[in-house]
């Protein structure tokens, strides 16, 4: 019989395109997280990282939930939530106070983090983080511990990260509909990256793009934060769909094709290798289907790969990642997992490209240990860390000065580039 949760238990919960999975996990003596179940449904509600279908969604959510929990032995009652459609923005505002020279205190710290609480001005989206991310010491940016030092002017620049409102509160009704507490609603982008870059990559500047099934979030660190983020339409998706209208099959075929054969990348003897296509309608014999050579399906995902790593290319370019720090990319999601992605990607962008691959959970099942579950795994993580969200304080107006747009991110960049 399943047990009641104990405390300082993490349940992470990723609602995708294509899948509905979902994570318990504990923090151990030593601080690290070990896996005591998880679980895992096909996604039949999502479009493009929107709910389509609330019913849906709402049994995979559940479904998935219960698994996990047949696995551990527990009841849960709260989940930690992934949000990866599209609309998401990522800012960094940045405010400053004078302190004459004496020491900073906590007082003046709080104060801070209130006035940029009150800084925030989502434009009509809903905010999914505001969190404190560097603190500055008379124009000297990249202080973590400002307490007891002395300065001048005491800033902080604050890290936020907004969403359109109703496919978040869509997000949250069908979660809560499966009888289940939503602790918090995190962008994907920045449960991700917690998963599989380290410290030194978001700190010297690196890009995440997630290969999602119906999305690619291209996210950009830099300073030890998400500072700049753009969503693109396409996924790995997209490809299962182009095989099966091309070759005239079902998707799961399509998909198993994609999954099995595919490639990013051709050589001489794919034209020798043949692979059966089966009929799209089940009624048709098995040989009624037709045999292509494994070159004319990579050519079919080739051509989808050039449009969407075009894209993440173009995405890259208005993210302002290039010179030095725009060297390093990281590929993540489900559709990282197709054979020959990482050397493609490196050859098209011109940069280094490694696949990100969930790290540091104990415990973790190895079909789980995959690009497809790192936000997954992300989540955990952002739970566990429980970071400081400036939302949870008070409203109370203050004078502060907020430089506007991304001056803060041009500042860090900047810092970054002088280090080459």
């Amino acid at each position: 019989m399943a047990k009641t949760a104990p405390e300082g238990l993490i349940t992470a919960l990723d609602i995708g395109s294509s899948k509905v999975s979902a994570m318990i996990a504990q923090k151990g003596d030593g601080g690290e997280l070990i896996v005591l179940g998880t679980g895992q449904r096909e996604s039949k509600g999502v479009k493009r990282g929107y709910i389509a279908d609330a019913a849906a969604t709402e049994v995979a959510v559940r479904e998935a939930v219960e698994q996990a929990e047949r696995i551990a032995g527990l009841n849960i009652e709260n989940v930690w939530v992934s949000f990866s459609a599209g609309g998401l923005v990522s800012d960094v505002a940045s405010i400053e106070f004078e302190l004459g020279g004496h020491r900073v205190e906590q007082t003046d710290i709080d104060a801070l983090l209130q006035a940029g609480r009150d800084s925030i001005d989502p434009a009509g989206r809903m905010v999914l983080h505001a969190q404190p991310a560097l603190y500055t010491l008379d124009g000297l940016t990249g202080v973590k511990r400002p307490l007891g030092l002395h300065a001048d002017r005491l800033g902080v620049h604050i890290h936020v990260v907004a969403a359109d409102g109703s496919p978040v509160r869509n997000l949250g009704l069908c979660v809560a509909n499966a009888h289940l507490e939503v602790k918090s609603i995190i962008a994907s982008p920045v449960a991700t990256g917690m998963a599989c870059l380290s410290d030194e990559e978001r700190e010297l500047g690196v890009a995440l793009v997630e290969l999602g099934a119906g999305i690619t979030n291209v996210s950009l660190f830099a300073g030890g934060m998400l500072v700049g983020l753009m969503s693109i339409p396409i996924g790995a998706q997209d490809i299962t769909d182009d095989i099966a209208s091309a070759f005239g099959t079902r998707r799961a075929q399509a998909e198993r094709m994609k999954c099995v054969h595919g490639s990013a990348n051709a050589s001489p003897r794919d034209n020798h290798e043949m692979i059966d296509v089966a009929p799209i309608s089940a009624e048709e014999d098995a040989s009624d289907g037709t045999r292509i050579t494994k070159a004319q399906l990579i050519a079919v995902i080739r051509q989808r790969l050039d449009h969407l790593i075009g894209e993440v290319s173009k995405a890259l370019k208005d993210l302002k990642f290039e010179g030095p720090v725009g060297r390093q990319v990281v590929l993540t999601g489900g559709g990282a997992e197709l054979k020959g992605i990482a050397d493609y990607a490196q050859a098209a962008l011109g940069r280094s490209v490694r696949i990100g691959r969930p790290r540091g959970l104990m415990g973790l099942p190895e079909a789980h240990a995959t690009p497809a579950f790192t936000t997954l795994a992300g989540l955990a993580f952002y739970a566990a860390a429980d970071p400081i969200d400036l939302r949870a304080l008070s409203s109370k107006q203050q004078l502060v000065h907020r430089p506007k747009g991304f001056a803060a991110f041009r500042r860090l960049m900047a810092a970054a580039r002088a280090n080459y």
